[in-house]
């Protein structure tokens, strides 16, 4: 790994190679990493392709160097502000919000409505056991 590379530091380099989960970016002769695809651009990447190819020189981030593996993890979107959002798109897009748990009924609060099984269970014993219902 090289020395004057650290994480938080902006570098340029070339996209080397492009596979379906990220991009590789050389950063010298010596030291590549990996984009991510969730780190190429702001909002959803499908195919990386549409953003990258091989041989495009980008700023990319220093995330994370792990030297034991000897991986460095990049962003390219970290060097790029973030798209303002319009007020008209925020509008349509509502933050989901929580709905309270419905109250528990209890017998004694209303006699509409379904009996539990609990309910029931002693009446349809009782049924069952009824000659006249019996079927022959």
């Amino acid at each position: 790994m090289s020395d004057k590379i650290e994480v938080g530091s902006v570098i340029t380099g070339k996209v080397t190679g492009i596979q379906p989960y990220g991009a590789f970016v050389s950063l010298d002769e010596n030291t590549q990493g990996l984009v991510h695809i969730s780190e190429v651009t702001h909002g959803f990447v499908k195919d990386i392709n549409e953003f990258l190819k091989v041989g495009d020189e980008v700023q990319v981030k220093v995330l994370s160097i792990d030297e034991n593996a000897g991986k460095i993890g990049l962003s390219i979107r970290a060097t790029e502000e973030a798209p303002a959002q319009p007020e008209a798109e925020k509008a349509k897009k509502p933050r989901a919000k929580r709905q309270a748990a419905a109250p528990i009924k209890t017998e004694t609060e209303s006699a509409q409505g379904f009996n539990t099984l609990k309910d029931k269970l002693q009446e349809w014993i009782d049924q069952s056991n009824r000659n006249d219902l019996i079927k022959k």
